[in-house]
């Protein structure tokens, strides 16, 4: 995993004290990501390994969850959640965060852990496996 454990911080402060925006881009279109939360929390594995013969896991992760409200996402993210399906995708959400006076455009690489759709919306709930400053 290649995340930067000091722009996780700045990301994850950032993200909680102001309404930042975050667009999912997926299949050349973007969808908007609402009622963010990001943290850093403990997974249900007792020691590093590879779950599934499928990807990686670590003891903790950085976890992210949102939500869209434009349902036409549903059937593209089919072949992007873990689980039973092994040839996933990673999820491309983009964002901005401001340090030290200045705007920080960022890339945030997730895994797909679930999702739940209701009438209105999906959420999603994701493992970011890389986060890029721009």
């Amino acid at each position: 995993m290649s995340v930067d454990s000091n722009l996780f911080e700045k990301l994850m402060i950032f993200s909680n004290q102001n309404s930042s925006k975050f667009t999912l881009s997926l299949n050349d279109t973007d969808y908007d990501l609402v009622d963010v939360s990001i943290e850093h929390s403990s997974v249900p594995v007792n020691e590093p390994t590879t779950r599934g013969g499928v990807y990686f896991s670590e003891k903790y992760a950085y976890k992210m969850k949102g939500a869209i409200r434009d349902l036409s996402v549903v059937p593209l993210l089919t072949k992007k959640m873990l689980g039973p399906n092994t040839e996933f995708g990673e999820l491309k959400i983009s964002t901005s965060i401001e340090s030290d006076n200045k705007s920080i455009p960022l890339e945030i690489f997730t895994n797909l852990t679930n999702s739940v759709q209701t009438p209105d919306s999906i959420q999603l709930s994701m493992i970011i496996v890389k986060l890029e400053s721009l």
